[in-house]
């Protein structure tokens, strides 16, 4: 059986992840969970990787989800609910994440792209909450995390038909920030990431953990968490450095302490 893999490649501060299935449009095993479980508290531990981009190989899915060959193997349904899921392992990164996405975002693939900060596709991507079609809903958070970023009525289309909708679509309602011919996307998703990898890393991982924070609260609430976080900010040596390379007119740099 072809179990897959995940590939981890680094470009300068750019870490780079890569669903390696291409054969079965990269849909994701229990082997592949597994790897990527292990590979994020490295990432999140390397002081040198400071934004990440995930994307699928070849060049027709980002994923298409779980691999429903597996599903039959679990011993029922508490042991599925249980399971450690790859959708949960991204979503556990504090580094910023970008999704370049390059092609189908089925069911797990649409949340999996879902549980990235930022979403990048290329003209030829397709997206779908299929899972109803088959007789069940997602379970790694789609309808709150599509919630998120959709209108009401389009996230209910989604969840409610299964049917695809294409790139253009998925920018005029939010799912991307960005549509690009295919060829063009990894390097725009890795010229971005490395954007925010310039910033300095602990601002930047607590702007990700306050955005996270404001989708669930509320407003007073999500204020004074901002501001908690502003305090710890400002309370570290890269913000010393800010002010001192503004004073100076010179780029800062920042070292994540």
């Amino acid at each position: 059986m072809d179990d897959g893999r995940i590939c981890f490649e680094r470009d300068g501060r750019v870490g780079l992840l890569t669903l390696d299935r291409p054969a079965k449009l990269n849909a994701a095993t229990r082997a592949m969970s597994e790897q990527l479980l292990d590979l994020i508290p490295r990432i999140d531990d390397d002081r040198d990787i400071r934004a990440v981009v995930i994307t699928g190989a070849g060049d027709r899915a980002f994923s298409v989800g779980s691999d429903i060959g597996e599903l039959d193997r679990y011993d029922g349904p508490w042991q599925f609910r249980n399971r450690r899921d790859y959708c949960d392992a991204l979503r556990a990164l504090r580094t910023p994440v970008v999704a370049a996405i390059n092609g189908y975002a089925f069911g797990g693939g649409l949340e999996l792209a879902l549980s990235c900060d930022i979403r990048l596709a290329a003209d030829r991507a397709t997206f779908a909450a299929a899972e109803i079609k088959l007789g069940w809903i997602g379970g790694g958070g789609v309808t709150a995390l599509l919630a998120a970023s959709l209108a009401a009525s389009d996230v209910a289309t989604m969840l409610l038909t299964g049917d695809p909708i294409d790139a253009a679509e998925a920018l005029r309602t939010g799912l991307v920030s960005r549509v690009l011919p295919a060829d063009e996307l990894l390097p725009a998703a890795i010229e971005l990431a490395h954007r925010i990898a310039a910033r300095p890393p602990i601002a930047a991982q607590a702007a990700k953990a306050n955005l996270r924070a404001a989708l669930s609260m509320g407003l007073e609430p999500a204020i004074q968490y901002e501001r908690e976080l502003q305090a710890v900010a400002m309370g570290t040596r890269d913000a010393t450095e800010g002010r001192a390379a503004f004073a100076e007119r010179r780029t800062g740099s920042f070292e994540g302490r």
